[in-house]
């Protein structure tokens, strides 16, 4: 009952894509034939045979979409997968039909109509998707549309899943009850779920347990028990999860790549490889250039108030460690007295440091002694968002004493951080900085950048007044 119950609304849901998708292919004949946008078209080809095309478009769409397994459950996947997916599977189809259209040569396609269709399905069929998980999600919220669970395994990450699918009562799953080798096992924050029975008697409880998805959490230690639990599992209806054993290990971004066929699950992945490097050093050198550019008069400015009420050079160069462990000068303006570390040595400055300059206690209070950097952004030792780089004595301090120290370095060091917009620079606590550093990489993207920005200039901003 329950599949029939599910291929119905598979299939309504595809019928109502295939209509979207007929709207599309008509509105954007519409819009090349008749609203003429861009370019005025030669001839005016009939609707009559753009009709005849729409079969062609909705054959190709059924095979692409079964193909990719486009309606399959995505109860627990992201909404930006399934509009990758969307995607690809959108152009798959285009360029399906324009091949069928040039090989049948019926009439003289129009790009622009097709560049249309594609925008138009791209963009109707990701909404549809996202109004459709919102409707699903208020109805599971409310106790419709649900699908139940075991869970399978003992220790500290059976609590974490329990959380983890309690949290998000959107995904519609029901916990009935968990599958262990010991009870003492399980830890505490699993109360309110019930052990149903012991993983050597896993098959009678899987066929007397109503279970749609079974999460297989086991810890390290209970590796032995994998064989008989796949064993029992694999070739059942049921949708199987597993929670890696060194989930808990994962210190960074968790990444899931493949050698072939082999996945391979990444510990300490950084998230800046590929597009997403080219991405953040694209936002840096526009950004930079721009503030450099802009800025050019402030800079001169500050040099003549340097030089006019202190002896010394206008800029501070100092060593840091940055990316990869790699050394760097990073440079800045003097804010300090020359040799101001003859009788401290290498120390944190303080917030009323006596050994600043008259400038320099501005300078500090308003952030523009950090300008210089833009410098090293532009040279690539630096971006313009990441953990605060530390100079090498301290590095060599903390990586010993510190968990966790040295993975702040698995990617740029920055102007700005998100540990500095929350309050932790300076001579502040440095577990919480790197708290708040490792946050930052494990949840890197582009508008984190930009937010952290915008914390910057508006903290710099309230700082002015």
């Amino acid at each position: 009952m329950l599949k029939k119950h599910s291929e119905f609304f598979v299939s309504l849901f595809f019928i109502c894509e295939l209509s979207i998708l007929a709207f599309c292919w008509i509105l954007s004949y519409c819009f090349r034939f008749h609203l003429k946008l861009f370019i005025p078209p030669l001839n005016v080809v009939p609707l009559s045979t753009y009709l005849y095309y729409l079969v062609i478009v909705l054959i190709s769409w059924s095979i692409v979409s079964k193909v990719m397994k486009l309606y399959r459950p995505r109860r627990i996947d992201r909404g930006a997968r399934e509009i990758a997916d969307i995607l690809k599977a959108v152009t798959v189809t285009v360029i399906i039909v324009i091949c069928f259209t040039y090989a049948t040569k019926r009439f003289e396609f129009s790009r622009l109509a097709y560049m249309y269709f594609w925008i138009l399905s791209v963009g109707d069929l990701s909404i549809e998707r996202m109004l459709l998980r919102k409707t699903l999600r208020r109805f599971r919220t409310k106790g419709y549309n649900l699908r139940s669970s075991l869970i399978i395994g003992s220790g500290p990450i059976v609590g974490r899943v329990i959380n983890a699918i309690e949290n998000h009562a959107e995904l519609g799953i029901v916990i009935n009850g968990i599958v262990t080798s010991k009870t003492k096992e399980i830890d505490g924050s699993t109360a309110g779920i019930p052990v149903v029975g012991f993983i050597d008697d896993l098959q009678d409880i899987i066929d007397s347990t109503p279970c749609d998805i079974v999460f297989v959490a086991l810890p390290l230690e209970g590796h032995q028990y994998m064989g008989n639990v796949l064993r029992v599992l694999i070739g059942k209806m049921l949708d199987i999860k597993i929670i890696p054993d060194v989930y808990e290990y994962i210190a960074l971004r968790g990444g899931l790549d493949t050698i072939d066929d082999i996945p391979l699950v990444g510990l300490q992945t950084s998230p800046l490889y590929g597009w997403n490097r080219v991405a953040k050093r694209s936002l840096d050198l526009m950004i930079a250039t721009l503030s450099l550019v802009a800025l050019s008069p402030v800079f001169v400015f500050i040099g003549i108030l340097i030089k006019l009420t202190s002896r010394g050079p206008i800029f501070y160069m100092q060593e840091r460690i940055g990316m990869d462990g790699r050394m760097f000068t990073m440079f800045k303006f003097r804010s300090m007295e020359v040799k101001a570390e003859e009788e401290t040595g290498p120390v944190w400055a303080s917030e009323r440091d006596p050994r600043r300059t008259k400038v320099g206690a501005l300078m500090r209070k308003l952030n523009l002694d950090e300008l210089p950097q833009l410098i090293n952004v532009l040279k690539g030792e630096m971006s313009l968002v990441g953990p605060r780089p530390e100079r090498p004595v301290f590095v060599g301090k903390f990586r010993t004493h510190v968990a966790h120290y040295m993975l702040r370095h698995r990617i740029k060091a920055g102007m700005t951080g998100w540990a500095q917009v929350n309050g932790f620079r300076g001579n502040t606590s440095l577990e919480k900085r790197i708290e708040h550093d490792l946050f930052y990489i494990k949840h890197w993207s582009l508008w984190l950048d930009l937010k952290i920005i915008l914390m910057t200039l508006w903290r710099g901003f309230k700082s002015a007044y």
